[in-house]
């Protein structure tokens, strides 16, 4: 397994991942189901936004992005998945390692991430890699305006 940048014509399998529309909002936030490779291949495009995978033979295993914000000097991991025939096996904190060794180049000071309350697999494998939850006065601040009630990370090398 290797981690690389994201190659966008893998971008109809990735948007294939999620199984269920509560799997595809855990995710991404998106309330379309099913995720169309038109979504995915856009997110590509979106500026200060840069997407990884973990890669064998040239086949995702999973995909995150990295959202690059240096007004507020921070960067963001988000849309983490791992492809459902693999999860389990420790492809989601590998990946998410790649993800934050790419966040600390950047020169931003904070790495952090939200997470949907209900992704307890998600939130198990963050914490795993080291992330924590922000104080609660900072979470209220940034939920402001959000879907949902994120739990918010952010990573201990701060």
């Amino acid at each position: 397994m290797r981690f690389s940048p994201f190659d966008p014509h893998h971008a109809s399998l990735v948007a294939s991942w999620p199984a269920t529309s509560t799997e595809a909002l855990m995710w991404c936030g998106a309330r379309e189901f099913p995720v169309t490779q038109r979504t995915v291949s856009a997110w590509q495009r979106e500026p200060d936004v840069a997407a990884y995978a973990l890669v064998a033979d040239e086949q995702p295993f999973a995909y995150g992005e990295l959202w690059l914000d240096a007004e507020e000097d921070e960067v963001e991991l988000a849309r983490i998945i791992v492809a459902p025939g693999v999860r389990g096996r420790g492809l989601g904190r590998m990946l998410v390692r790649g993800l934050l060794a790419e966040a600390l180049q950047t020169g931003l000071s904070e790495v952090c991430m939200r997470v949907h309350p209900r992704n307890t697999p998600a939130l198990r494998c963050y914490r795993g890699a080291g992330f924590e939850p922000v104080d609660a006065e900072s979470a209220a601040s940034w939920n402001t305006g959000q879907p949902v009630e994120y739990v918010w990370l952010r990573h201990g090398h701060v």
